[in-house]
């Protein structure tokens, strides 16, 4: 096998044991619930706010890296089209909100922390996702034509663009069933976070499969047999490593979690250096073929008359 063959392929493997790592890892927690859909009706407005503060927070953040080159209106189309889609980073503002009840009232808090991603962090997304809709452009267009004030953004968003704070919320009935209380998240489940969307989009990860462990532990080859002998030391040891690693069963559940980020970032390392040698492999073919045919004479033409 190539090396250009084999670098999505340990791309494919590092994503997959990531996942099956990280479903391990939390299989005796409780599962995320469900958006409450009754509750958007109570908080679109307050939403809506805290969507216009994080786009205008981001747009200014991503000016300040780009300065004094300005931002595309593509860049700002990308934030708005993320910032309600929890697999995006820019949607990370939600996980630091909590739904608490005062009153007929439901308001929304913010926390320092990220916390676990439950029924109520599912609820702000899909709201976040209800205020936004179809508009992502028009926001964007607002944005890029230089209005980074945060009433003007607020007023344009949420009354005459979607109209979610248009009325009154309605008083929140006393029958509700209250929410989960705001757990913090571990630092190391936000570290697994980041890492897994950081690998989203990259060679071998669209359409990856999750396999489960037996999966991976029947699969032929996984160790690495019938590599090619000269693909370099890393290549060869890094599917041992994974099934090292799988068959350590006395391995405690709480170092999986510090375990698997090394492995991932050992891993990153070599594939970074393997793309490094094939572009350089692929610059020197380019270049030499661009010296080689620049070499050729030109055919003889006729003198003009």
């Amino acid at each position: 096998m190539s090396k250009v063959a084999k670098v999505p392929l340990l791309y494919g493997l590092v994503l997959a044991f990531t996942v099956f790592l990280l479903a391990s890892s939390t299989s005796g927690s409780k599962q995320a619930g469900a958006a409450r859909k009754e509750d958007i009706p109570y908080i679109k407005c307050q939403v809506c706010e805290k969507l216009a503060a994080e786009l205008l927070r981001q747009v200014q953040q991503k000016h300040a890296e780009s300065s004094p080159k300005k931002i595309s209106e593509y860049q700002i189309i990308e934030i708005a089209e993320n910032v309600c889609n929890l697999k995006k980073e820019e949607a990370d503002w939600i996980l630091k909100i909590d739904i608490v009840e005062k009153g007929d009232k439901l308001e929304l808090v913010d926390q320092e922390a990220e916390g676990m991603c439950n029924s109520e962090c599912k609820t702000i997304e899909r709201a976040c996702q209800e205020v936004i809709g179809y508009s992502d452009t028009d926001v964007a267009e607002f944005l890029y034509k230089g209005k980074l004030h945060l009433d003007s953004l607020v007023n344009y968003l949420c009354k005459d663009l979607t109209k979610a704070c248009s009325t009154v919320p309605p008083p929140v009935p006393k029958d509700r069933t209250p929410g989960e209380p705001f757990i913090p998240k571990p630092t190391k489940d936000a570290e697994m976070d980041k890492i897994l969307r950081s690998m989203e989009g990259l060679p071998g990860a669209p359409g990856m499969k999750m396999y489960s462990r037996d999966e991976l532990m029947n699969m032929k080859n996984f160790g690495g047999e019938g590599a090619d002998e000269d693909d370099g030391d890393d290549e060869e040891n890094f599917p041992s490593q994974l099934g090292k690693i799988l068959k350590e069963k006395e391995i405690k559940k709480a170092d999986w979690k510090e375990t698997i980020v090394k492995q991932v970032k050992s891993a990153g390392e070599t594939l970074k250096r393997h793309a490094n040698d094939i572009s350089l492999s692929l610059k020197k073919w380019w270049t030499g073929k661009k010296a080689a045919s620049s070499k050729r004479k030109p055919a003889n033409r006729k003198p003009e008359l």
